[in-house]
């Protein structure tokens, strides 16, 4: 049998084994609902991610890169969901933006993505039925926090139950592959100034031009052969531009993390984050006696941000991400005392830490 022969044979059989996944997925939903719709969810397959490396050790002399094996499969759990029922997912728009891209990469293809104007239109549209989760950026590596999706977790019934970490890598694109001819950039002013060192150096004398999004800036490239913008790889591809340098940024390594929020938050898989807002009363010590009861159970705190209270002028709450799972013992001891020492206490969800995905 020739090398092309068998390669023929192995297509032939993953499709067979695609079809047969996707009648017993199927079948399963059709005969209980606790092995339906919760069972393939995108954000509840930690645990089969997991399981999946672990037996990948076996081939370990394979020349098939393991670390695509989280994107086949989410495609193939993606599909298997649609199956069951198909999931919507609400993102911050509009297509091309690092929001989409962080849906993609959480999601897969198949879930059908909904399109949101704002954070707030996100989370009001999962409060509404009009989609089962919405994926919003919380924070960034170098310009920290996300206000508008820490005011709407303290509003929202809504609870965190998934993230995932992107790291943002800038591209100059562009009609042609010339960058003489290029006398505009364009882009959003958060990727224009992560990457004004780039742009100083290989663009001195061009035109930058602000734009609300960086979908913005690469439709201004596709209608102008004298600009470019500073996007993504799928914005290139979205609007058929090629990419004349990769990887601009000037601070390599910067990174959003993002989270899914839905109805519920996610079950204990051992490798857990727990997401906690608090208030403390306006007294000396009153921090760090809450900050010292995490430490007495031996929990570590990952992140601990303040932001000012709507409800009273010049208080403070404070976001906090425990390690842990607010079912594990110890972080339900913590969150007990925490709860009787505080004037507020809202527990936003407790879900898996995210593994670091690259665009």
């Amino acid at each position: 049998m020739t090398e092309q022969s068998r390669l023929d044979q192995i297509d032939e059989q993953l499709l067979a084994l695609l079809a047969e996944r996707g009648d017993l997925v199927f079948t399963a939903a059709r005969e209980t609902s606790q092995l339906g719709v919760s069972q393939f969810e995108p954000v509840t397959d930690t645990l089969r991610f997991k399981a999946l490396h672990k037996a990948w050790q076996r081939f370990r002399s394979s020349k098939f890169p393991e670390k695509a094996l989280d994107s086949v499969f989410r495609e193939i759990l993606g599909a298997c969901t649609s199956i069951v029922a198909p999931v919507r997912v609400a993102y911050l728009g509009p297509p091309g933006t690092f929001s989409h891209l962080a849906a993609l990469q959480s999601f897969g293809n198949s879930p059908h993505l909904v399109e949101c104007s704002s954070i707030a239109n996100v989370f009001l549209t999962v409060e509404r039925g009009e989609a089962k989760f919405g994926i919003v950026p919380i924070e960034n590596s170098i310009e920290g926090g996300v206000t508008p999706t820490h005011d709407c977790l303290l509003r929202s019934p809504l609870m965190i139950c998934s993230e995932m970490i992107l790291v943002v890598r800038l591209c100059l694109i562009a009609q042609h592959d010339n960058m003489s001819r290029i006398e505009r950039v364009y882009s959003h002013p958060q990727p224009l100034a992560q990457s004004r060192i780039w742009l100083a150096a290989h663009l001195p004398h061009v035109e930058i031009v602000p734009t609300a999004s960086t979908t913005a800036a690469a439709q201004h490239a596709a209608s102008d052969e004298k600009a470019a913008a500073v996007a993504s790889v799928l914005s290139a591809e979205l609007y058929s531009l090629k990419v004349l340098a990769e990887g601009i940024e000037d601070v390599p390594g910067n990174a959003t993390r993002f989270i899914t929020v839905g109805q519920k938050d996610a079950a204990p898989t051992g490798h857990d984050k727990t997401t906690v807002v608090f208030s403390t009363p306006d007294e000396r010590g009153a921090l760090i006696r809450i900050l010292s009861i995490f430490d007495s159970e031996g929990l570590n705190l990952s992140r601990i941000e303040s932001r000012p209270d709507r409800s009273r002028r010049w208080e403070y709450v404070f976001f906090t991400d425990v390690e842990g799972h607010r079912s594990d013992s110890s972080v339900n001891r913590a969150l007990t005392r925490v709860q009787n020492q505080c004037q507020m206490v809202q527990i936003l969800g407790s879900y898996p830490r995210a593994q670091v995905s690259t665009t």
